[in-house]
């Protein structure tokens, strides 16, 4: 399989070269175009419960499975969110939490599941108490809203980040929730309220936009029904 991402600094898309036989999984709606030696399928993959389970932890309950059965083909996907998109590589060693409606795409032996935070971290971490955990060995496509930057935590060091711009982190990091000021009032009053404090080593990724701040900057604009 070979791919690459178009126009990656504005609405970008994946596309991606099937031989014969190759498959790829996608979340629902994400194909934009393909060769007609492909075929697309809709499926649960690992049934009805693995299903509802990511779609607790905010993704789709089918996905897209796109195959060149008839010989080798092009697939075009987009997310829906107007953001950027990365690639990421995994050996097998460790699992990657992604958030919301991040997952994009991998290829056939990577495996997109949940698992259940605890009660603290499941109420404020703004994720929900399941959260999206992908791992196997293969690449994934994850999208965002906005801008996608690596933040790199060195062994021992600390850095601070708002939980409605995380985007992916790897398994094995250590990370808290906790207030983004000394008390409840200056933490809200700022406009942060919670955020998560990641230990090093290892890479955050991060989105250059708030999907709820998003979300109340649009709603201005949409007129009202009364």
């Amino acid at each position: 399989m070979n791919y690459k991402i178009l126009y990656k600094e504005a609405f970008p898309m994946v596309q991606i070269e099937l031989q014969k036989g190759e498959m790829v999984k996608a979340e629902s709606g994400a194909m934009v175009s393909m060769s007609s030696t492909m075929d697309v399928e809709g499926r649960a993959e690992g049934g009805f419960m693995k299903g509802l389970g990511r779609m607790l932890a905010g993704e789709k309950f089918f996905f897209q499975m796109l195959k060149a059965n008839r010989g080798p083909g092009e697939v075009l996907l987009a997310p829906s969110a107007l953001g950027g998109i990365e690639d990421i590589e995994l050996d097998g060693s460790y699992g990657l939490y992604v958030q919301k409606d991040g997952f994009l795409a991998a290829t056939q032996n990577i495996e997109v599941a949940t698992q259940m935070q605890n009660l603290a971290k499941g109420i404020f971490s703004g994720e929900g108490f399941f959260i999206v955990k992908i791992s196997g060995k293969g690449t994934v496509f994850i999208n965002s809203l906005g801008a996608i930057h690596a933040v790199n935590i060195p062994a021992g060091e600390e850095m601070i980040i708002d939980n409605s711009h995380l985007v992916a982190w790897p398994e094995y990091m250590q990370y808290s929730i906790e207030k983004a000021s000394k008390g409840w009032i200056s933490s809200f009053t700022s406009g942060e309220g919670l955020v998560c404090r990641f230990k090093g080593p290892g890479t955050v990724l991060i989105q250059s936009r708030n999907p709820g701040g998003f979300g109340s900057w649009m709603r201005q604009f949409i007129p009202s029904s009364k």
